[in-house]
């Protein structure tokens, strides 16, 4: 990881103050990599005022990548009805697809139904999402069924892909808590959860849709899983920060034996579902925890932190993150 860029702003007549690094530090009893899947070109986006321009949201994917992110959800295949500000994502992901630059780069996608996965299919997707909820009433919210209705739904959507050669991941929302139902039994997580690992899903992501949980309900959620037969390896975790939670529970998560976080560059994203959602873990502050611990992620921190600068000056807002706010890192001026 390189050194953090010279602030501009810094007084005196010498050279400008940079920032420090934080010192490494190992803890014990956590992993010695993380894997880092980047959600801000989706979940980020998603929720914006603003409807980003494909060839911006093409390049913010391209600098994402070249930052060091193996994995970068680019889109969700969703009905422009839902969420107008992905109603792009046959074009966004045809040119995707199409730039050598992006050649070894993991493009997850969201499928919501049969019809969204062969709009993905065609366009040579090899890895897509399911989105499930752990309750009723963000299922009728979310996708209009219950529970039961939208698992069942997704099973063929899973069965196709998997015949497909595609990898699925599952997504459930409301892991810990929901805006109309409160606190969320764990019994009904490891139903959804075992549920979607039945029907194929690799990979599983909790949900902190609207960011109230506490390093507690992490780890007992994550040893009810375990005892119900669904490994930390099969796992990851996706949290939002509206009460400033979001990197002690990771780090909860990280000591249970998970190793794949969900965050989003910059801090971008919510939910358009849910108006308690705020943003997503910024990928950069959980960098700077990351790298404190000594932990490896093969994402460089100073050009990721720069791509949310050039994103946020698109977006016509300062980035919420962080990390990105104290680096004080300039936007670049290119288009």
């Amino acid at each position: 990881m390189t050194s953090a860029p010279q602030d501009p702003g810094a007084a005196g007549d010498g050279p400008a103050a940079r920032p420090p690094l934080p010192e490494v530090v190992p803890a014990d009893g956590l992993p010695a990599r993380v894997r880092i899947h980047e959600v801000g070109p989706r979940d980020g986006l998603q929720n914006e005022q603003t409807v980003v321009p494909v060839e911006v949201k093409a390049e913010f994917v391209r600098r994402l990548a070249a930052a060091g992110l193996s994995t970068v959800e680019a889109t969700s295949f969703v009905h422009p009805r839902w969420v107008p500000q992905l109603a792009d994502a046959a074009e966004l992901f045809a040119t995707l697809t199409a730039d050598p630059e992006l050649r070894g780069v993991d493009l997850p996608v969201l499928v919501p139904n049969d019809r969204g996965l062969d709009r993905a299919l065609e366009l040579g997707a090899r890895h897509v999402a399911v989105f499930a909820s752990a309750t009723e009433s963000f299922a009728r919210a979310n996708l209009n069924r219950t529970v039961e209705e939208s698992l069942a739904m997704f099973a063929p959507v899973a069965s196709r892909a998997a015949a497909a050669g595609a990898r699925i991941r599952g997504y459930v929302s409301m892991c810990f808590g929901d805006p109309w139902e409160g606190a969320v039994p764990v019994a009904q997580v490891v139903r959804v959860c075992r549920a979607l690992r039945d029907m194929g899903c690799a990979e599983i992501s909790l949900g902190d849709t609207i960011g109230v949980a506490t390093p507690g309900q992490v780890e007992a959620l994550l040893t009810a899983l375990g005892t119900a037969g669904v490994a930390p390896e099969e796992l990851a975790v996706h949290f939002h920060d509206t009460y400033g939670q979001a990197l002690s529970n990771t780090l909860t998560a990280l000591r249970h034996g998970v190793t794949t976080v969900d965050a989003s560059a910059g801090g971008l994203g919510g939910c358009p579902y849910a108006r308690s959602a705020t943003g997503n873990l910024a990928t950069e502050d959980l960098l700077w925890m990351l790298r404190g611990l000594g932990i490896e992620t093969g994402v460089d921190l100073d050009r990721l932190a720069a791509t949310s600068g050039w994103m946020a000056t698109r977006l016509g807002r300062p980035s919420p993150s962080r990390t990105v706010r104290a680096l004080s890192v300039p936007s670049h001026k290119e288009s």
